[in-house]
């Protein structure tokens, strides 16, 4: 299987404080893999590097969307890190509250438009079937993901569970090859949660997507996961399988904060 996320080295410092340390991880065509840690080990902070909210103190962040050549990332604007074809959610829902649930999926396929300023402004013919293009696709997305129900309604009224759905429709919308998912089931119930393992799987095959998640619920992480890296203090100590991840002594301590040697 192609790579097609291939960090190396990275590293990230604030300041004195070194947040990610040289860390490693490569992701296949059609995987899902987890990136866990107790908190504050620098999951998040490992997203916003390599979707340009935060530009790396150091390493690489390649990038080989299918079918087309390795390029490096570092640096790029979020927005053109979108149109590279990388799309995230965010730990904290970040939907247009008070516009509609189809409005927010519109939204997330702008990058993909072709309209200009001109074109809004003069509503040719193309810039019509464009438009038109748009809410059927944005329609689409919503039955997908369980939401055509709600198109109408403003995402700020949404349950939780189906805001989270939301923002992973909008995520959609833009095209990806890799969706990022920071803590998806965080908030939810254990049924919500089930739903979630089941609607993850059925993005990444329907969709033809790799997923790349972070998530502390670690039912869900072994359940769905392909590979799992670990980091603790910004440096990753393991890789693997779910079920070598499970039996992992260094995992095992940085997780239950004791030296089970000792035990």
């Amino acid at each position: 299987m192609q790579t097609i996320l291939d960090v190396k080295q990275l590293t990230m410092d604030f300041g004195g404080l070194r947040a990610i340390d040289h860390v490693d991880l490569d992701i296949k065509q059609g995987e899902i893999v987890a990136l866990i840690g107790p908190n504050g080990a620098g999951k998040t902070t490992f997203f916003n590097c390599i979707t340009g909210i935060y530009k790396p103190t150091g390493g690489d962040v390649l990038i080989a969307p299918p079918e087309k050549k390795q390029k490096r990332i570092n640096g790029k604007k979020p927005n053109q890190i979108t149109v590279a074809g990388l799309a995230r959610t965010f730990q904290n829902i970040r939907l247009f509250a008070n516009m509609t649930v189809l409005e927010n999926v519109m939204i997330g396929q702008h990058c993909r438009t072709r309209t200009g300023i001109a074109g809004a402004v003069f509503q040719g013919k193309k810039v019509r079937a464009e438009e038109r293009r748009v809410i059927d696709y944005s329609h689409t997305l919503l039955k997908k993901v369980g939401l055509d129900q709600y198109v109408h309604h403003l995402a700020k009224n949404l349950p939780y569970a189906n805001q989270r759905r939301l923002e992973i429709a909008r995520a959609l919308a833009t095209d990806p090859f890799l969706l990022l998912l920071d803590e998806p089931a965080a908030g939810m119930n254990p049924q919500e949660t089930a739903e979630l393992d089941q609607f993850i799987t059925r993005i990444r095959d329907e969709e033809n997507v790799s997923i790349l998640l972070i998530e502390h619920d670690m039912r869900l992480v072994m359940s769905i996961s392909d590979r799992i890296f670990v980091v603790d203090y910004g440096k990753k100590i393991a890789q693997g399988t779910p079920a070598e991840i499970q039996n992992n002594k260094n995992v095992i301590k940085a997780y239950l904060g004791e030296d089970i040697d000792d035990a």
